[in-house]
């Protein structure tokens, strides 16, 4: 008789009730113990290893017990699974099928206790997909029903959780003062109200030694209570529940906490932000003009500032973290972004928003000869869809632009209350492509970018190795073409790129960071696969 090794995998999504002696883990345990021990006759054999994830969803394969399970299964250590239920071991249809390809691939099996049927035969696999396609729709279900009620709740004002911020603490669904951190929020309201500027708040709390909230790490260690940074007391101006109200998304509604901030008072702040930020350059910058010049803001609600470098006669812009530019930062966050690339990535974006929103009908009357008038408007817009931006925000892979109502219909000549509401925003992925001290934003998908000089560069070095090949010596070509023997054998890596990886240059489909001073200062193995596997991982 064969022996079949079963392990006993089980899962709690929360920790209510793991204190307690006898909890739901043990329960499933019991249960399938029990299930292996009728199947002794087929030879079945427990092993003595637990698998246990007590307070862990679901909805994901990242469990320490599953993965230590998996590896075991894969090292030939378990041939059967066995669980209370099915959504103990996954409640996504997805992560089902990577488990199944992986216990396939290790000839092992998992059974669920009760439901009466295993993945060794292709009748339970078919029960199985059933029951996961209800638990996902289940889940998806029950999240759909949290997210609807977080909404109603905050529609009625009420605190459903998150960073507490600095004056408050959370109390029955709902925020109470806290007398000596609504002192500090009631001292910076007071120090921009003095001095009009976020930096000169920022020195001036400095001095006043405001520190931000201490708040309780995960481990039960203090976090916080250090000294605030632009970002943090920015975010405190701005902060809509200073006024007494709840923030949802993109709207606000009115709490049922006490204010620390007089509405108006916070409103008249509100202006005088949005004022500094959208306040022009000044005239001798506008030669090199920065269409985003405060509009443009990072993940910590910093200000991202226009800048420049000039070399060899030629200046360069740049759109930088004014905490980078201030040096009030000893880390390494903050953003360099290039600011020509970034200007037209972002024009190209509002350009085919704008288009696809007027072909929907979502502006003007929707019809026909309206739809045609405004995407010739639209199509003509280029470099002026940057002045229709209102603020654009960084965030983790995601840039959200929004877009100025007024603004946007005086350019189409269409009726404010015409633009769809869904007009106003969009949000773009992006990917980050490093080269050198400078980041640049890849923002949907990468548009083609001929390199002329890598282009001409790789021209060259076909003629010099076709000279080579006729005959001419190294020395014969340098004094030829005014160079050094040096520098030519440097450059003639450019005539040994593979045929796929030149094709990519001439289309302009290549990596930003592949340039010439990168191949110069690198090099390129001469095998055409290597050249290919290092490229695609630029």
């Amino acid at each position: 008789m064969t022996r079949t090794r079963c392990a006993i995998y089980t899962r709690k999504s929360s920790e209510e009730g793991l204190e307690q002696n006898f909890n739901s883990l043990d329960a499933q345990r019991e249960a399938c113990e029990a299930y292996i021990a009728s199947q002794r006759h087929e030879g079945w054999a427990l092993i003595k290893d637990r698998y246990d994830d007590g307070g862990i969803s679901g909805g994901h394969l990242e469990r320490p017990a599953l993965q230590r399970l998996m590896a075991d299964v894969e090292a030939g250590r378990v041939n059967r699974i066995v669980v209370y239920k099915i959504d103990r071991l996954t409640r996504s249809l997805t992560d089902f099928a990577r488990l199944v390809d992986r216990l396939d691939g290790a000839g092992a099996s998992f059974v669920s206790v009760t439901q009466a049927f295993n993945t060794a035969t292709s009748m339970g696999r078919l029960t199985l997909n059933v029951l996961l396609s209800f638990a996902q729709f289940e889940r998806e279900v029950t999240a759909e029903r949290i997210r609807d009620k977080i909404a109603a709740s905050k529609k009625k004002g009420l605190w459903m959780g998150g960073n507490v911020p600095l004056g408050y603490e959370s109390e029955n669904r709902t925020l109470r003062v806290v007398p000596e951190e609504a002192d500090a929020v009631q001292k910076l309201f007071d120090l921009y109200e003095q001095f009009g500027t976020v930096t000169a708040v920022t020195r001036e709390a400095a001095k006043l030694r405001l520190r931000s909230k201490v708040r309780t790490g995960r481990g039960g260690s203090p976090r916080g209570g250090s000294v605030m940074g632009r970002g943090q007391i920015h975010h405190v101006l701005a902060n809509p529940v200073y006024a007494g109200r709840i923030r949802h998304k993109h709207q606000t509604y009115e709490g049922q906490h006490a204010a620390i901030i007089d509405p108006d008072r916070w409103e008249a702040v509100q202006a005088r932000l949005m004022d500094k930020s959208a306040k022009q350059r000044s005239a001798p910058a506008a030669a090199h003009p920065s269409p985003l010049a405060g509009k443009l803001f990072d993940e910590t609600g910093d200000r991202l500032t226009p800048s420049h470098a000039s070399k060899g006669g030629k200046r360069y812009r740049y759109y930088v973290s004014r905490r980078l530019v201030t040096g009030k930062t000893d880390d390494d966050t903050g953003w360099r972004l290039p600011a020509g690339q970034l200007e037209r990535d972002m024009a190209r974006a509002v350009k085919l928003h704008l288009a696809n929103c007027i072909t929907r009908g979502q502006i003007g009357a929707g019809d026909a000869p309206s739809i045609k008038r405004l995407r010739a408007v639209a199509d003509a817009l280029g470099d002026h869809c940057l002045t229709l931006i209102h603020q654009a925000r960084l965030g983790d892979g995601t840039i959200r632009i929004n877009l100025d109502a007024c603004k946007l219909a005086n350019t189409l000549r269409v009726p404010k209350a015409s633009i769809s509401p869904e007009v106003l925003s969009l949000q773009l992925p992006y990917t980050q492509r490093r080269r050198g001290v400078e980041t640049r934003l890849v923002i949907g998908q990468a548009q083609p970018a001929r390199d002329d000089i890598l282009i001409a560069n790789v021209a060259r070095a076909s003629g010099w190795r076709e000279a080579l090949c006729n005959g001419d010596s190294l020395s014969t070509i340098a004094t030829r073409d005014s160079i050094t023997e040096r520098y030519l054998g440097q450059m003639l890596a450019f005539a040994f790129l593979s045929p796929k990886l030149v094709r990519a240059i001439l289309e302009g489909r290549q990596p930003p960071a592949l340039t010439t001073n990168w191949i110069r200062r690198h090099g390129l193995p001469t095998s055409w696969a290597e050249q290919d596997r290092i490229v695609a991982q630029l």
